[in-house]
């Protein structure tokens, strides 16, 4: 799955990352090192014109989304907080993924994504509850560049207020994810999908519905390798959030038996 990841560029690298071609971001958001569900993200999309020209090509665009996906059936958007994550498996058949799927594909930026080891050893510390104490390891890709995580949005209309009120709109997003592969699966057996930049524009164009021309695209990252390494435990609560939260850490403070064992992390 993923929980939590960090988006700490700001809007103007994010346009030029990926070749966006209107951003209608009206206040940037702050630098990110903890972004949780419900917190707002930036996504990229793609678009008709507002005015409709037809036949006129469909406008790339850099968006601000809540965090956990509001189908548009929901009574009420307390629903999203459990709809951050979509199975590759099954989002094109889930009822609340299946329409956005078929239309409303969007990139997540992030400059990567944190995931906990659980270790296992008769020396791994337990928490106070009895449970293995987990090591968090922040994934990023390799050449520093950001992960475009495949992602779905849905825009949630507020019934009680008219549709010209902009406070009615609610727009969503979740990120999909798919199984886990190399030292990245032995951290954790799930992953987020990682669209190539060779694909963005297939992923995103909303012309393009089929399911067989888009599912090959949910796949472990292949040509953006994954690096990962273990960070401080201070990421597990949502209240600490700076870029100290992506220092590695040293080796000896990681918890035993979640990296020197397992060859997670080689020193």
């Amino acid at each position: 799955m993923c929980g939590r990841y960090a988006s700490a560029k700001d809007p103007d690298a994010l346009v030029e990352e990926f070749e966006v071609d209107e951003s209608l971001v009206d206040k940037p958001l702050h630098a990110d090192y903890n972004v949780a569900p419900t917190k707002s993200v930036y996504a990229v999309v793609s678009r008709q014109p507002e005015d409709g020209s037809e036949g006129a090509k469909a406008e790339r665009q850099l968006r601000v989304v809540r965090w956990g996906l509001v189908p548009s059936w929901a009574k009420d958007p307390s629903i999203g907080s459990r709809m951050i994550n979509a199975r590759a498996e099954t989002v094109a058949d889930k009822p609340a993924f299946r329409r956005a799927f078929g239309r409303r594909r969007c990139l997540l930026p992030a400059d990567g994504y944190y995931e906990w080891y659980t270790p296992t050893g008769e020396n791994v510390p337990q928490t106070s509850r009895g449970k293995p104490v987990k090591q968090p390891f922040f994934i990023h890709r390799a050449d520093g560049r950001s992960l475009a995580m495949a992602g779905l949005y849905e825009w949630w209309h507020d019934k009680s207020r008219e549709s010209d009120d902009p406070e009615a709109w609610l727009l969503t997003a979740t990120i999909i994810t798919t199984s886990a592969t190399d030292a990245v699966g032995r951290i954790h057996d799930r992953m987020p999908v990682v669209i190539a930049e060779s694909d963005w524009q297939r992923w995103l164009d909303p012309a393009v519905g089929e399911r067989e021309e888009i599912a090959p695209l949910m796949v472990p990252a292949q040509s953006s390798p994954l690096a990962a390494y273990p960070v401080s435990v201070r990421v597990n609560s949502v209240r600490n959030n700076g870029p100290e939260l992506l220092e590695p850490l040293p080796l000896e403070e990681a918890v035993p038996g979640s990296v020197e064992t397992n060859g997670l992390w080689p020193p």
